[in-house]
């Protein structure tokens, strides 16, 4: 599974502005195969997102779009974050993304230790000045760490691709989109991954990230 994917969107489910059937249909149009909606969610609400978001699987199939159900664990306590990432799994998620402890959001402290260490889930999203500890943690667990497009959240993109180069993390590019304008062509996430700092080889790896192969580690 290879060519343009994101793995961090939302819709109307959680505080996005589209339609999930419409955020999948103007991302076909600009040239994605594979695209995770991944709304917000704690513990009232994770189970209904993940089984609701599954009979779009079909609608995404008919625009070409390979659609990854997905979930962002939204300001939990850190405790909390296994025990949900869990039931996000065994409720048909594809994908399970962390909200981490990005610059501009009270964030609890902890988020960022308690995502790299849990076996489920798969990206840390932008997660702010992550320590060297945690990112050598998230490296051998497997999650991988997003440079963001987002405005605010982006702030920590040099850092976060500095340490996942020196640790050998995986990174994702992904555009966190909420809206229509939000949505990244391949040229603007190649000048996402350049402008963190990654080199022209370090971005083709990160652009031609094979996810399905990803996600079966």
């Amino acid at each position: 599974m290879t060519g343009l994917y994101d793995l961090h969107t939302h819709t109307i489910v959680s505080d996005g502005e589209m339609l999930p059937i419409e955020l999948i249909r103007r991302m076909s149009v600009i040239g994605y195969s594979t695209v995770a909606i991944t709304d917000h969610v704690d513990a009232t609400n994770t189970r209904p997102v993940v089984e609701n978001l599954q009979v779009l699987r079909t609608s995404a199939e008919h625009f070409g779009v390979h659609l990854l159900c997905g979930v962002e664990i939204t300001h939990v306590p850190p405790v909390e974050i296994p025990a949900l990432a869990d039931l996000a799994k065994k409720s048909g998620a594809d994908i399970v993304l962390v909200h981490g402890e990005t610059l501009v959001e009270p964030v609890a402290p902890g988020t960022n230790h308690a995502a790299c260490a849990c076996s489920d889930v798969d990206i840390l999203a932008h997660p702010g000045l992550i320590t060297a500890s945690d990112v050598k943690l998230a490296a051998g667990n497997g999650v991988a760490l997003e440079l963001t497009s987002r405005g605010g959240h982006n702030r920590a993109n040099g850092h976060v691709a500095k340490l996942a180069r020196e640790l050998g993390c995986t990174l994702v590019v992904d555009s966190d989109a909420h809206a229509p304008h939000d949505l990244l062509d391949e040229r603007a996430r190649i000048s996402i991954a350049r402008g963190a700092g990654l080199d022209a080889e370090e971005c083709r790896q990160v652009m031609s990230l094979n996810i399905k192969q990803w996600l079966a580690r």
